[in-house]
């Protein structure tokens, strides 16, 4: 019986990989035009950082993550998402010391334990920011607006900015009491995840697919609002508009993360089944100091990766191809093969992407495998060539063919680039 990957996860396989790695790249440039930082946290953590940071009460920690206890019998949990983490290096590594604000990004498989479906894997990717040490609401505006400008730039259509304001803990203490006595009399008609969520986390009823037939005319958050969170999240919107981010205020949307002050956010977009969200966010103010830090404040949000690439494919967008092979080079004879072997190299250390046969192949099969490999040219050396110090060269999309001086033939590459 042959091996196999385990359930939930995904070979990214050359053809493929290349797709990710453009999303990769595309991120990577976004942040440094929105000046973020890059930081690479272990791929495991302490239990506690996730229990701590993300929420006893939450679906996460309850039900999806994967957690062992390793030979120390220390429990450890594979990162189920990625702002915990961060949060936990920030404190540990004291960037809250640096007198500017603290800007991250990161890229990288996130661990849960779901059922597999359409955009659902139990290893996943995410691509997410954090921003730590103010608490003005044009950076929560910032941090939408990063988010909606990468799938603007990636080519996706009709995607929509769905926001709301989730208070403080202290007014979702007071709301908590509100919608209890709201869903008390449906309770027993709740679905087994909502029985459990009335006690320990009744916000997150009106977030369950299943039970949204109860959930008209609940009490909404935006009610309760102080004239602070008030203030804050009209400030955010404003700047929203002022940037002429599309948005949608949705009073039911409160996330599935306990961390969560203000602001909290989702972007939708059709394409993926039943699950239309592709990322979220939102502000924790509370957060860096939960993990030894100072009352420091932090806004971020998580795009998963796997959902936009099905997202692309549903509408239609074309990913742009990767590079072809600059040139396929072949050596006929003994002592070209020689100075091929030794040419390759040289065109790689120049910058030229260049690849030649392995495998004794005759000219013809060799051919045969530039051609496969969408090489610009083909470059062929044999006795007499090698005897002038020179190389033919062949366009492979006209056939156009010259002879080009071997100690030249890098710069003429690069010029017809």
């Amino acid at each position: 019986m042959s091996l196999q990957k385990p359930k939930g996860t995904s070979d990214l396989l050359p053809g493929t990989v290349e797709k990710w790695q453009y999303l990769e790249a595309q991120a990577r440039d976004l942040c440094r035009r929105f000046h973020y930082k890059e930081v690479r946290t272990p791929i495991f953590e302490h239990t506690e950082v996730f229990a701590r940071g993300v929420g006893e009460t939450t679906d996460i920690v309850q039900k999806e993550m994967y957690t062992f206890n390793d030979k120390g019998d220390r429990s450890i949990t594979l990162r189920p998402e990625g702002t915990a983490g961060v949060v936990r290096a920030f404190v540990e590594n004291k960037l809250y010391g640096e007198p500017d604000l603290t800007k991250l990004y990161y890229i990288g498989p996130m661990f849960r334990y779901e059922q597999p479906q359409a955009g659902r894997q139990r290893q996943f990717h995410q691509f997410g920011i954090e921003a730590f040490g103010a608490v003005d609401p044009s950076l929560d505006a910032e941090v939408v607006a990063l988010g909606y400008t990468f799938y603007k730039e990636l080519g996706l259509k009709d995607v929509t900015v769905e926001i709301n304001s989730v208070g403080t803990p202290a007014i979702r203490e007071a709301f908590r009491s509100k919608l209890q006595a709201f869903f008390a009399p449906v309770k027993d008609q709740l679905c087994k995840d909502c029985q459990t969520r009335f006690d320990r986390n009744p916000m997150r009823l009106l977030d369950c697919k299943v039970d949204q037939k109860f959930c008209e005319g609940a009490p909404e958050l935006l009610e309760d609002l102080d004239e602070e969170c008030r203030t804050h999240f009209d400030a955010v919107l404003g700047y929203l508009e002022a940037m002429k981010i599309p948005y949608r205020i949705n009073p039911r949307l409160v996330r599935g993360l306990d961390y969560y002050t203000h602001t909290a956010f989702e972007y939708k977009a059709a394409g993926i089944g039943a699950i239309d969200t592709i990322g979220g966010g939102g502000r924790y103010n509370g957060l860096v100091s939960q993990f030894g830090g100072p009352d420091q404040s932090g806004v971020g949000l998580g795009l998963g990766l796997e959902r936009i690439l099905i997202v692309l494919e549903a509408q239609g967008v074309d990913i742009p191809a990767p590079k072809p092979l600059d040139v396929y080079l072949i050596g006929l004879g003994e002592a070209a093969e020689k100075e091929i072997t030794r040419l390759v190299h040289e065109l790689r250390v120049k910058g030229v992407m260049a690849e030649k046969d392995y495998q004794g192949r005759k000219m013809k099969a060799q051919m045969k495998s530039a051609d496969r490999t969408n090489a610009t040219y083909v470059a062929i050396l044999g006795d007499d060539e090698l005897a002038r110090g020179e190389i033919t060269v062949k366009a492979m999309a006209t056939g156009d063919q010259q002879a080009v001086a071997l100690t030249e033939l890098a710069d003429w590459i690069l010029k017809t680039k």
